[in-house]
């Protein structure tokens, strides 16, 4: 589970996140959306807790950290998938997975096991090619099985299905429902609104730093998409 309460984040004059409060609950995909600058990379720093000092009140879990404090704690807790992932280009994706399994305190037979399991697992089973070679695609695929590793309870999917094309967002979004049927709580940031749509159980949309509309997905289930929504949001909320 994680809950924000009240989150501000400033960058010497600038307000990137203005009194943000947010739940997601645990089993659930809770989608995080807006546009670009809208506040949702800064506040999944504050929620990874690489973002210096905030105001306000983060949960992960079992842990509470109040303005910013306490961040070593928290990182245990949570496997992260960045938007623009960066792995030694070198090493081959089994490398990989090896290398930050030992960073986490995995260790021996372990790690080699459970790392071809999560290549297999995102569609990853050439464990000879070395990272240079890999497209954006299999760049977030093997994002995704390093944010597997140790077998998190809790995920944060900055843009998954970035890089892919039809066929392996499909099986991305297959993955994440299964993820979420195994009771892992995910929060998930993604402009392919259709993606997020097919997943999420509720979410919200940011605008300049602030919460601009919450949703469930009882919301879309109507005739109303997720995209029409938020354009909606958008174009009601600009200055």
């Amino acid at each position: 589970m994680i809950r924000v309460d009240r989150l501000t984040k400033k960058y010497k004059k600038k307000t990137a996140v203005h009194e943000l409060s947010l739940e997601a609950k645990k089993g659930t995909v809770f989608a995080l959306l807006g546009a670009n600058g809208a506040g949702k990379s800064t506040t999944i720093k504050c929620i990874l807790g690489i973002a210096g000092k905030y105001e306000g009140n983060i949960t992960v879990g079992e842990s509470s950290h109040v303005d910013g404090k306490d961040q070593h704690a928290r990182k245990a807790h949570i496997g992260y998938s960045p938007e623009t992932p960066y792995f030694p280009p070198h090493l081959t994706g089994l490398e990989v997975l090896t290398y930050y399994g030992k960073l986490q305190g995995l260790h021996g037979t372990t790690i080699r096991a459970e790392s071809m399991e999560l290549l297999n697992i995102v569609g990853l089973n050439d464990t000879k090619e070395a990272v240079r070679h890999y497209s954006k695609g299999m760049l977030q695929r093997l994002a995704l099985a390093q944010a597997l590793l140790g077998n998190p309870d809790i995920l944060i999917l900055d843009e998954p299905c970035a890089g892919l094309d039809a066929a392996g967002r499909i099986e991305m979004v297959e993955l994440i429902r299964t993820l979420k049927q195994q009771g892992k709580t995910i929060l998930m940031n993604s402009h392919v609104l259709s993606d997020i749509e097919k997943v999420c159980d509720e979410g919200i949309i940011m605008q300049n730093g602030k919460l601009v509309r919450q949703f469930t997905a009882a919301d879309l289930s109507g005739s109303k998409t997720l995209e029409e929504l938020f354009i909606e949001t958008i174009r009601n909320n600009e200055p």
